[in-house]
């Protein structure tokens, strides 16, 4: 099925492109959260008449990403969580987890926006990309212990570490 992307889609396009998808990812996807729109004569037209209202929106949304992001750049956040005598947990942080504990510390977020690329199963310091626009992502780390005390020793660790290294 052949759609005009609206915004840019991470390993899909940019906005305006023309680009072929499956029919269920457009139907389920795309157009109902009025990412894309079917390519037809109409939808063509509309598109051009609505480009530079579409691009200005983007610009403003991503400028404001962009100030959130600076705020979020240094950002950690602490789960608690059992877990075994080695440090594997009792099951897993996932997104709904961090976007929580991010909520908890002042930033709205859906989970949808925290992606890992494998669910957290050990204690430590983790990092964990936040996409707040599609042309914006900040890193935050999430630091998931024991208890508070073993939390605020491994994030002096942390920051022992990263000031040697820098």
């Amino acid at each position: 099925m052949q759609v005009i992307l609206l915004e840019r889609i991470e390993k899909l396009g940019q906005m305006g492109q023309t680009v072929s998808v499956k029919p269920g990812y457009a139907r389920n996807y795309l157009l109902p959260k009025k990412k894309a729109l079917r390519v037809t004569k109409d939808n063509v037209a509309y598109f051009e008449t609505q480009k530079a209202q579409l691009e200005a929106t983007n610009l403003k949304r991503k400028s404001e990403a962009e100030l959130v992001a600076k705020k979020m750049d240094s950002v950690m956040v602490t789960l608690i969580r059992q877990a075994s005598e080695v440090g594997h947990l009792y099951g897993s942080v996932r997104s709904k987890d961090i976007s929580d504990a991010l909520d908890k510390a002042g930033y709205t977020l859906d989970k949808g926006q925290v992606k890992l690329q494998e669910p957290i199963k050990t204690l430590g310091i983790h990092p964990a990309r936040v996409v707040l626009h599609p042309e914006v992502n900040v890193f935050v780390r999430v630091n998931i212990a024991l208890s508070e005390e073993e939390a605020v020793v491994q994030k002096e660790a942390d920051a022992k570490k990263t000031t040697a290294a820098a």
